[in-house]
């Protein structure tokens, strides 16, 4: 559902190519199946997808249930970091950063998703292609996590100054 430039699990897989890559992004077709299969994963996980244009996200009404599964199995991980790389591939950047600012609230803020919040810090956030929106992600992440003195991410003067 979420090809790559890159292998993945499963090593028959061929990566992409730039030009399949390009391909994809000028059929509508595939494009809206991308957004489909991509909206289904969300469901999955107990996430909306409120805003197609935009890429907002709200929990789910199964939200509760779903997020238990994601707290239980750390496989889910790495399908999500697959799925955050492929959305830069593809051209949905902005879908990119609304789900890893999803996962940092909810890891960091409500503190609902636990056992995500290894991997919202060290892979979700640096999938984010734009470097201003990553900048601002890592500065968010830095303003919720505890203890702040444990925050690694990035150098704590530069999160000081940052606006």
């Amino acid at each position: 559902l979420f090809p790559l430039r890159e292998h993945g699990m499963n090593w028959r897989a061929r990566p992409l190519t730039g030009q399949e890559i390009q391909a994809f992004k000028r059929s509508k077709e595939v494009m809206q199946r991308f957004i489909r299969a991509y909206q289904l994963m969300l469901r999955f996980y107990g996430i909306l997808l409120v805003n197609e244009e935009t890429g907002e996200l709200k929990r789910a009404e199964n939200w509760a249930e779903r997020f238990q599964n994601l707290n239980r199995y750390s496989h889910n991980n790495l399908r999500i970091t697959r799925i955050l790389k492929c959305l830069g591939e593809m051209g949905y950047e902005h879908y990119q950063v609304h789900l890893v600012k999803f996962f940092l609230t909810e890891t960091l803020v409500k503190e609902t998703l636990p056992n995500v919040k290894k991997s919202a810090l060290d892979y979700f956030l640096f999938t984010i292609r734009n470097k201003r929106k990553r900048r601002e992600l890592v500065h968010y992440a830095w303003q919720h996590f505890k203890p702040r003195g444990g925050f690694v991410w990035g150098p704590h003067d530069k999160l000081l100054k940052y606006r």
